[in-house]
């Protein structure tokens, strides 16, 4: 599937390669192994001579198609799936990283993600430097003569802290430094990081991208030379592998995800419009609305506002609870992006491991909640939020 079509087009068709049965559907190949027609043949394919396929750890014909798809979608040259996006980040660092090496990332992250940066990267000897991500003098100062990657969320999870793009692309370029974008929170229906600068986009499948909680899975998209060259071996090698099920469930569910994805923005739009004027909420957090402090940066980056709110109640921890636990339709789940309403609290769930202070100097304070909105109709979630908080 060429680039010339239009994404609608592409959401459908990207990447479709039917089997000798012209099915309809995309297969599933369940299959781990695959048989060669002669040594001689098998010989070419591990030498890379003759393209086909060796093992589903390397490569396999559905996950290959899903590897096609995202990356119409998302606007790269290639793609590779993992298991899970904390796959996804992981690999994405690690394939490139090495005892020495210098990493700058943005302070607003999800829990894991930090957990990665300050506890398990400094274990290989990989030094890592925490700014202010909104701070471009921050991002300029931090730079070292071994600093290899620069790494942010945008948005951020939980308080959809928008980063740059574009600026601090253009200060990595500058040093020659390879810039990785966590654009999980706004999805590559409504922000491309490819179109401003950035180097490697990362995905959890598991969110907008599946958007109905069934199905694990990450992907990693970049150019074709760092494919090739630097992930791919890392990964075959390491083992990360996304089940082809999975794949087969996210490459299905990506015909739908614009369709989603601009249905939730626009209802989490209207809800967070309804939060700000209310006399319980304190603040909320929503790069759709006007009054958001980089409201013209998010603008300039996103399409839409996305499916996302975080916002704090008047009060404390034990109100934030009483609201979580009066709500009716939200579900009370740490996923997000999902096609059902989920409410969480990030303090105590997504982002206890980060402590204390590291949580109060990010916003992320116990009267913060998060809502991930999902397709269930505007007014029947409005209600549940309304009777929700005046039971608070």
């Amino acid at each position: 599937m060429k680039k010339k079509f239009k994404l609608e087009t592409n959401l459908v068709r990207g990447g479709l390669t039917r089997s000798n049965f012209k099915e309809t559907s995309e297969a599933i190949f369940l299959n781990s192994g695959f048989v060669y027609d002669s040594p001689e043949q098998a010989e070419a394919i591990f030498l890379g001579k003759q393209k086909g396929f060796q093992y589903t750890r390397y490569a396999n014909p559905t996950i290959e198609m899903f590897e096609q798809r995202l990356a119409l979608l998302d606007g790269s040259e290639s793609c590779f799936a993992t298991a899970s996006g904390m796959a996804a980040v992981f690999g994405s660092m690690m394939c490139q990283l090495q005892a020495g090496d210098h990493v700058v990332s943005a302070s607003a992250l999800f829990g894991s993600c930090r957990y990665i940066l300050k506890d398990i990267l400094p274990k290989f000897g990989i030094e890592v430097t925490f700014v202010n991500g909104t701070n471009l003098n921050e991002w300029k100062k931090s730079v070292k003569k071994n600093t290899k990657i620069f790494f942010f969320e945008s948005p951020s999870n939980p308080c959809l802290e928008i980063i740059d793009i574009k600026q601090v692309c253009l200060i990595a370029k500058k040093n020659k430094i390879t810039t990785i974008v966590d654009n999980i929170f706004a999805s590559p229906v409504l922000q491309q990081p490819i179109k401003f600068g950035a180097d490697i986009i990362i995905y959890s499948g598991t969110k907008h991208i599946d958007g109905q909680g069934r199905a694990m899975g990450g992907a990693i998209c970049c150019t074709k030379k760092f494919k090739e060259d630097i992930l791919k071996p890392f990964l075959r090698h390491t083992g990360p592998c996304i089940s082809p099920f999975n794949a087969w469930v996210l490459l299905k569910s990506m015909e739908t995800i614009k369709i989603r994805v601009h249905s939730q923005s626009h209802t989490a739009q209207n809800i967070a419009e309804f939060l700000e004027k209310h006399k319980k909420v304190e603040k909320v957090f929503y790069p759709g609305l006007k009054s958001f402090s980089q409201y013209a940066l998010a603008k300039k980056q996103q399409s839409a506002g996305g499916t996302m709110i975080s916002f704090r109640i008047k009060g404390s921890k034990k109100e934030a609870f009483r609201f979580i636990k009066n709500l009716k339709i939200f579900d009370i789940s740490n996923n997000l992006g999902d096609t059902k309403s989920l409410v969480t609290h990030p303090t105590t769930t997504t982002h206890k491991v980060l402590g204390e202070k590291d949580r109060i100097s990010l916003g992320i304070t116990p009267n913060l909640v998060r809502l991930s909105i999902g397709l269930e109709n505007l007014e029947d979630l409005k209600k549940d939020i309304l009777d929700s908080l005046n039971k608070s």
